[in-house]
């Protein structure tokens, strides 16, 4: 242990934390101005659960929202709008070359321990992230990270990438170099606008506890006196918390307690995202391995009625990987539309005239609901499905010589929560990555060598050259389906408009409450 951690955990335990909590009546934003703690306590019921504090390659839905609070990245992404602004660093990169950039920090910037933050803290913050197996594949572009001076950082490229810069940088998110992975894990500290009260007590999350970081300067702060967040996956319960006053914001409201919400006076808003269920094929075990086969699935399933009947409407069929609101939408030469008999044929044409026999891996949230309506399509056609529900064991599923022990899965996903970036999105299921080294196991095909030579070359491109290469990239992964989403979902939150103000919904998984306050 060193001497900064020292200071770290004496400062948090000790008087001077009280004192400086005590007092948020004024933070220098950094623009000569004064902001002002508005009080109370913004309290929200949480659908998701997790027990890692950490910011590296975190991907829990739960702890992400948190990271957004408590940490910053040199740039910041507004989850309302996919657009970036300036949080650690001081203005846009300077272009030094094609492949060279450098950011400045701003002046004064302090974890909530009072310690300043550093060139070293940015440069040891991208070190671990690079090397992380989730982030790794967003970050691929670049080739070295330095400290410059005290103020600047460095960044060199393995190839021009400026288009998508500022959001992939956003992507990060500071923390001390000192901190070991043990202390990321179960008690990290951030220069965000709110801290950490405590850390992990034990392997059950059931809450999470919030205060302002009194040593933010940023263009951001707190603005009320503490944050409380209920972690309850299960819906009624959510439902309960925000009903009875409990929470002012409850998140993934179920579509069956709209409306007894909405009778009670809460304000309930559904948002078109990026949220989606998937099926993904195991492609290495036969017939999965057949892209004819893994057609049928989608021609079998008739999303218009589970779209109708289970998410009452909330959802939108697919023309292609991407909704049809994001600017870099283009319509698939493949597009699947409820056909059983175009199933059939499919099957008969990969010479499975007889039908096949599979099994269903069906997650169990969510998902699970649609699950007895895609058997029934199935078996229809011939697929002859049985379903097993339960919790996906991630962990099991890794590159490995062996085939793996599932035939198809439905689970759902939602990257958009770290940018709305067709590279960003594609490169997460179907990157170089242990999505298509060890759970599609994709990665072993001509058809991904080509898709990731594609994905390349729209890196390097700008404007219309690279929405043409990313279209083209479209049409494979509607074609081969080695996983593809069925359709993409409407969020939807509840919140009680007169107890909170500047609290805005998300389309993506996780709560935001930079610039909210209580009423």
């Amino acid at each position: 242990m060193n001497d900064r951690t020292l200071s770290r955990r004496t400062f948090v335990a000790g008087t001077a934390a009280a004192a400086a909590l005590a007092g948020l009546a004024d933070w220098n934003l950094g623009n000569g101005e004064l902001a002002h703690a508005a009080g109370g306590t913004i309290t929200a019921t949480c659908a998701y659960s997790s027990t890692n504090y950490s910011p590296v390659g975190c991907s829990s839905a739960l702890m992400l929202g948190a990271t957004w609070h408590v940490f910053e990245g040199l740039y910041e992404l507004d989850l309302h709008n996919y657009e970036t602004y300036p949080a650690l660093a001081t203005g846009a990169p300077a272009k030094i070359s094609d492949t060279e950039y450098e950011v400045t920090l701003r002046d004064g910037a302090k974890f909530s321990d009072g310690s300043d933050v550093t060139t070293a803290d940015v440069v040891e913050s991208f070190a671990r992230n690079i090397a992380n197996d989730t982030y790794s594949a967003f970050l691929s572009f670049i080739d070295a990270v330095e400290a410059k001076d005290e103020k600047t950082v460095t960044f060199k490229l393995k190839f021009p990438f400026e288009a998508l810069l500022e959001g992939r940088l956003a992507v990060v998110k500071i923390f001390p170099a000192s901190m070991t992975p043990e202390e990321l894990t179960a008690a990290p500290i951030g220069s965000g606008p709110w801290m950490y009260d405590a850390g992990i007590n034990g392997d059950d999350l059931g809450a999470i506890d919030f205060s302002p970081n009194p040593y933010y300067n940023g263009s951001k702060p707190a603005l009320a006196d503490h944050m409380h967040w209920d972690i309850q996956k299960d819906g009624t319960s959510r439902y309960v918390n925000l009903i009875g006053g409990t929470a002012m914001v409850m998140e993934a409201v179920p579509d069956t307690l709209v409306e007894d919400i909405k009778s009670s006076g809460i304000t309930v808003d559904y948002k078109p995202g990026f949220s989606l269920p998937f099926l993904m094929f195991n492609t290495k075990k036969p017939p999965f391995d057949d892209y004819r086969v893994r057609q049928a699935f989608f021609y079998a399933i008739d999303v218009e009625k589970l779209i109708e009947n289970i998410m009452g409407g909330h959802a939108h069929a697919l023309k292609s990987f991407l909704p049809e609101h994001y600017p870099n939408f283009h319509e698939a030469s493949t597009v699947y539309t409820y056909d059983p008999d175009k199933a059939k044929a499919l099957l008969a044409e990969a010479g499975f005239e007889g039908g096949i026999d599979v099994e269903l891996l069906c997650n169990n949230n969510w998902v699970s609901d649609l699950s007895a309506q895609i058997k029934n399509d199935l078996d229809a056609v011939g697929i002859k499905t049985s379903l097993r529900t339960e919790a996906i064991q991630w962990a099991q599923l890794a590159p490995s010589d062996d085939i793996l022990p599932y035939d198809v899965m439905l689970t759902p996903g939602d990257p958009s929560c770290f940018g709305a970036d067709p590279d960003l999105l594609m490169s997460w299921w179907y990157g170089d990555n242990i999505w298509t080294a060890g759970r599609s196991c994709w990665n072993s095909t001509p058809e991904w060598a080509e898709f990731q030579e594609l994905m390349q070359a729209a890196r390097e491109a700008t404007g219309d050259e690279q929405q043409q290469l990313w279209n083209q990239c479209f049409d494979i992964l509607a074609e081969q389906v080695p996983l593809y989403p069925l359709f993409h979902r409407e969020l939807a939150t509840g919140y009680w408009s007169d107890m909170i103000e500047g609290f805005e919904p998300i389309a993506t998984t996780g709560l935001v409450f930079i610039g909210a306050s209580v009423k």
